[in-house]
């Protein structure tokens, strides 16, 4: 699905390096936002995450994640610099960046200096703690708040290993990220009806245990508690894929009655007769039983007869795909969600498609992700100024 126009007459001052910050100026370019992203001399180190094909600076990831936006390299400590980065703001809807406290207010762009160049900006900052805090100013990474949020303690709850374990994708980042950009788009539409400037604090420890607190804080959320902390279904280490003569697969029955039309679709109906699993309470409380009796069954079938007998059953199951078959998918190939495409410099790539869809919106090709640099001169003119400020 080519990306939208919705918001193709606001323009974004992008100051964010890595994941967090720019996958949410990548979602907000993919809405049609022009993203101007000022960059050091050598780029965001997110740039050479992954082997570059061709040019250093444009790895598989800076592909993905600066998709659609414009590139510009300014050196903030010099005049030529300062006055090109506040010509943008100066000429932006949106103000957005990820840089610590204190260096911040060294650069001379806090909330108050930004907002006296533009009175009705949306200043978005995207940092690893809420200011009121006691962890404001420190540094935040992916592991750490998957730390302390308490992410890395799930996996141990599901397999009896007690060693805490890293979720393993970036998914602080990008839970932030998307924080960040429904944050902004709020902003917006605040500043739109009272023409004040808005200033947004989108911390990730907080959004991380926000996002996770959803449904484990669970029966601890009352006071006193009247059990644990997690839903018990998440971290059931007997609700996981199941293996099949041939391969994995995942089902979700959910209801009881489904859970009954399985073992008939299995031809074992008989194992309902044993009285752990005879009425919906056993079944209930003796998941884990019931699982090992589906696995006895399922290694009698190939993953595509169990799918089909599933499916005709209305039983919602699936199979259990690895990452690097995905692609091949029977859905994601017939709605063009990956779509190949040739970047100037770097050749032939696969790009992910926006995921949501907006009726009446004339689609529009996504900007390839930007050399280092690549729209310095483009956007110089733009804002009137001829000199190139280079960023160290």
């Amino acid at each position: 699905m080519p990306a939208t126009d919705l918001l193709s007459d606001i323009r974004i001052a992008d100051m964010t390096t890595v994941i967090f910050g720019p996958y949410c100026t990548q979602t907000l370019a993919d809405m049609g936002a022009d993203v101007v992203k000022l960059e050091p001399k050598g780029g965001d180190d997110f740039r050479n995450v992954g082997k570059p094909a061709n040019n250093k600076g444009m790895g598989p990831c800076h592909l993905t994640i600066n998709r659609g936006k414009r590139s510009v390299v300014w050196d903030l400590k010099s005049d030529a610099g300062m006055a090109a980065i506040r010509k943008l703001i100066q000429q932006s809807d949106v103000f957005i960046h990820n840089i610590r406290p204190d260096a911040v207010k060294r650069l001379g762009l806090t909330f108050e200096e930004v907002k006296a160049i533009k009175p009705d900006i949306v200043y978005v900052h995207c940092l690893g703690f809420g200011s009121d805090g006691p962890y404001s100013g420190r540094p935040a990474y992916d592991d750490l708040i998957q730390a302390l949020s308490g992410a890395t303690s799930l996996l141990p709850r599901v397999d009896g290993n007690e060693a805490p374990r890293f979720l393993p994708t970036a998914f602080a980042d990008k839970v932030s990220g998307l924080h960040a950009v429904h944050a902004t788009l709020a902003a917006l539409h605040h500043r739109d009806r009272t023409g004040e400037a808005v200033h947004v604090e989108v911390p990730m420890l907080e959004c991380v245990t926000s996002f996770l607190f959803e449904e484990h804080f669970y029966e601890a959320a009352f006071d006193p508690p009247i059990g644990p902390h997690c839903y018990q279904r998440q971290v059931d280490s007997s609700r996981q894929p199941v293996r099949t003569q041939d391969g994995w697969i995942v089902i979700a029955p959910y209801v009881d009655h489904r859970w009954v039309t399985l073992f008939d679709v299995i031809g074992a109906p008989e194992e309902l007769e044993d009285e752990r699993i005879s009425d919906y309470r056993g079944r209930f409380f003796n998941h884990a039983y019931m699982m090992s009796r589906v696995q006895a069954h399922f290694v009698n079938f190939t993953t595509e007869e169990l799918l089909k007998m599933l499916s005709d059953a209305d039983i919602p199951a699936a199979n259990a795909t690895d990452i690097s078959e995905v692609q091949d998918d029977p859905h994601l190939k017939a709605v063009n969600f990956f779509q190949r495409r040739e970047h100037p410099s770097e050749g032939g790539y696969w790009e992910v498609q926006p995921p949501v869809k907006f009726s009446g919106m004339a689609p529009r090709d996504i900007r390839p992700a930007p050399r280092v640099g690549e729209h310095t001169e483009e956007v110089l003119a733009e804002l009137g100024l001829a000199r190139e400020p280079v960023r160290k």
